[in-house]
């Protein structure tokens, strides 16, 4: 008399079951080497392979795998070093800064090498003034970006890159833009690069955030004057 076989719903649980097993019971292949002896192995490759040799690439692919995301993560560790580095090198120039041409100077000149970027420009609008540029194409643009703590990175339209960087926005594909608060005033800081990778969405932006702070306390004391335009 012939067994029923098993529907597929219960072929599938019973390998499942054996997976489990295998799983839970790592030296069943050395207890019972006859099973080798009538299994398949896939390998992908063209020859015959040991299941050891077979297991050996699978954990040296897993390994580079793992050695490329350590590298990754080391990379992405320097580079935020160096932005801290770089921050407060920053800081304790501004502190000296007591005038608006220098201030704009050395803004422009640190920004642009720093993120290797090839525009920059500050917006900043009088609070009471707001209100009464209902047509500014800036302000429409960015009026609600005005009032966000924190950055915010990725690619530029090219109407936005126009509207911020001006005739410069033709070659700008990517752009940080970081809030500026200060007394009586609301504004943005912009830095744009010509490769639209250079500012992705999936960038920290703890050091823009920082940036802008500091830009804030310092536009409290010293304005940028014709710095506002790019």
């Amino acid at each position: 008399m012939h067994q029923a076989k098993p529907s597929q719903d219960e072929a599938f649980d019973q390998e499942r079951q054996v997976a489990e097993y295998l799983i839970a019971h790592p030296d069943f292949l050395t207890r019972h080497p006859e099973v080798l002896g009538a299994i398949e192995v896939p390998h992908g490759i063209q020859g015959a392979v040991s299941l050891i040799e077979y297991q050996v690439r699978l954990l040296r692919r897993q390994l580079a795998v793992e050695r490329n995301r350590l590298a990754h993560l080391i990379a992405r560790a320097r580079e935020n070093e160096a932005l801290v580095i770089r921050l407060h090198r920053l800081f304790l120039q501004l502190m000296v800064v007591n005038d608006s041409a220098h201030l704009c100077h050395l803004l422009r000149e640190t920004l642009l090498r720093d993120f290797n970027a090839e525009a920059l420009a500050f917006k900043l609008f009088a609070h009471a003034s707001l209100d009464r540029r209902p047509h500014d194409p800036l302000v429409n643009a960015f009026a609600d970006f005005m009032d966000r703590r924190n950055a915010l990175c990725g690619p530029l339209s090219p109407e936005r890159a126009r509207t911020l960087f001006g005739a410069a926005g033709m070659g700008i594909h990517s752009a940080a833009i970081v809030p500026i608060q200060t007394e009586g005033q609301s504004g943005i800081l912009a830095i744009g690069s010509a490769d639209a990778t250079r500012f992705s969405p999936e960038m920290g932006t703890d050091f823009l955030n920082r940036l802008g702070e500091i830009i804030s306390q310092k536009l409290r004391t010293v304005r940028l004057g014709h710095c506002e335009s790019t």
